[in-house]
């Protein structure tokens, strides 16, 4: 059997975000308030791993739909500048786009327009060809690749998702969530909450492990046989925090990278601390990712200052 000729296969999650740098997330008094100048950058959660891995030098296959529109035709010029593999299916519902605003601290609220209706999926005999060539897939959880869950487990290979800020209950992330390999989510809708549904991951579904990333109080890990669920402090960033867009992305990206080469556990998380943090220092959405050298020597002065 020849080897695969992708390290990762990411499927969905490709967009335009546009970010609007505010004071403080909430409602100014009046109608109107001036801003920074806005900008719009390719992104959304898919771009954000691909790009990570990509940046680590693994060998990266991303697909999904794109619009025949400006939006699509950005993104597309963008990868074929940097040499991220890409192919896509056009969609008629056109490019996924989001709003963001960002306070003063680098704190993200997102708007998703989520144009893609839920009965959409990527055609069978587009994926599969990819899929079969890839060692492991990455799902982000945009609904039209859920049906892909089948043919990943018929070829033996491992996945990953991204839940982001699913409230443990939500039907259409738990799919995801009890499907996967390895699975990542934020804490911010489950903090009464965190344990019972870090367990339910693990005991209802085929979830070697699950991290919960929690911004600044790092994050919680829950491995398939243990009972407790492990805190992690977040690293100190090395650079000014300027804006969160894509740091949980650049985390997946480093934890799995460490896993893949049979890190222990508690390097995975020290990785995946790094290069979110990392990812944190410049402003817009996946503009920089860390490298596998620039990871290393990172991951190395973080753990002298433990």
């Amino acid at each position: 059997m020849n080897s695969p000729a992708y390290d990762v296969l990411v499927v969905g999650g490709a967009g335009v975000d546009t970010i609007v740098r505010v004071d403080a997330l909430r409602l100014p008094p009046g109608d109107s308030v001036f801003v920074p100048p806005v900008y719009d950058y390719v992104a959304h959660t898919g771009n954000g791993v691909a790009l990570g891995w990509h940046s680590l030098g693994l060998a990266t296959k991303f697909i999904d739909f794109l619009g025949d529109d400006l939006q699509g035709r950005s993104i597309l010029a963008a990868y074929g500048e940097i040499g991220l593999d890409f192919s896509h299916v056009v969609s008629p519902h056109g490019t996924p786009r989001g709003v963001n605003l960002v306070d003063a601290q680098g704190r993200r609220f997102s708007f998703y327009d989520g144009r893609h209706p839920v009965d959409l999926r990527l055609p069978r005999d587009f994926y599969l060809p990819y899929l079969e060539r890839a060692r492991h897939v990455h799902l982000s959880i945009v609904g039209h690749n859920r049906d892909m869950y089948e043919d990943i487990h018929r070829l033996g290979m491992t996945s990953s998702t991204d839940l982001h800020d699913w409230d443990g209950r939500n039907p259409h992330h738990r799919t995801y969530a009890l499907a996967s390999d390895y699975v990542f989510l934020s804490a911010a809708a489950i903090h009464d909450r965190l344990e019972p549904v870090l367990h339910s991951v693990i005991e209802e579904g085929r979830a070697r492990l699950v991290v919960a990333t929690d911004g600044a109080d790092g994050c919680h890990l829950l491995v398939r046989g243990e009972d407790r669920v492990r805190h992690f402090p977040a690293v100190r960033p090395e650079r000014p925090v300027v804006d969160s867009n894509g740091a949980g992305d650049a985390f997946v990206t480093a934890f799995l990278h460490a896993l893949s080469e049979e890190r222990p556990v508690e390097e995975c998380v020290l990785a995946g601390s790094v290069s979110g943090a990392f990812a944190c220092g410049s402003a817009g959405t996946h503009t920089e990712f860390i490298d596998r050298p620039g990871l290393r020597a990172a991951c190395a002065r973080a753990a002298a200052d433990r």
